[in-house]
């Protein structure tokens, strides 16, 4: 499966939930997550820039493989996911295969269906809680992106065609 989404900087969690709900978006979760970023120890997921990511919400675990595809408008990438029962033990499945938790990211998410677009307002937590609250879009074409974000008022050139490595260099330790 492929995923397609984009990443708007520096919104108000706040006007966003409006404006949603003016349009009819459908709310479909509020939560917290939890997500470890693995690699092997020669780095050879990033240099690949590929990810595999095991992520946690309530009760719900999910172990999530990214291959990187190139396109300069938007992130692409080809998924796979599956859900998996216990977090615990799949991160140390993982590490008993010689793979390493390089990155955790805690944020609290609110997310959203609107059109053919899922939408997730997101607010980092603890080490990334410097980085201001973001929006994510994600649907099967990039006309599908711009179309929402325009109804949301926001225009392409905004959409960031950004995966979390951009997001913390944008957002350095000394912007706290």
């Amino acid at each position: 499966m492929k995923e397609i989404e984009v990443k708007i900087l520096e919104v108000d969690p706040q006007a966003l939930v409006r404006r949603l709900e003016e349009l009819g978006a459908e709310k479909a979760s509020e939560s917290d997550l939890e997500a470890l970023f693995f690699d092997f120890q020669d780095n050879s997921l990033e240099r690949s820039r590929n990810l595999l990511r095991l992520r946690r919400s309530g009760g719900l675990c999910w172990l999530t493989y990214k291959g990187y595809v190139a396109d300069p408008s938007v992130k692409v990438r080809e998924e796979w996911e599956v859900s998996v029962s216990d977090f615990a033990l799949a991160r140390r499945i993982l590490e008993a295969l010689g793979l390493r938790a390089r990155l955790r990211i805690l944020k609290h998410r609110i997310a959203y269906h609107l059109d053919r677009a899922s939408l997730a307002i997101d607010r980092h937590q603890e080490e990334f809680a410097r980085i201001p609250p973001l929006l994510e879009i994600e649907a099967q074409s990039v006309e599908d992106i711009h179309s929402v974000a325009r109804l949301l008022g926001f225009s392409p050139e905004q959409c960031r065609p950004w995966g979390f490595s951009e997001l913390i260099a944008h957002y350095p330790e000394a912007r706290r």
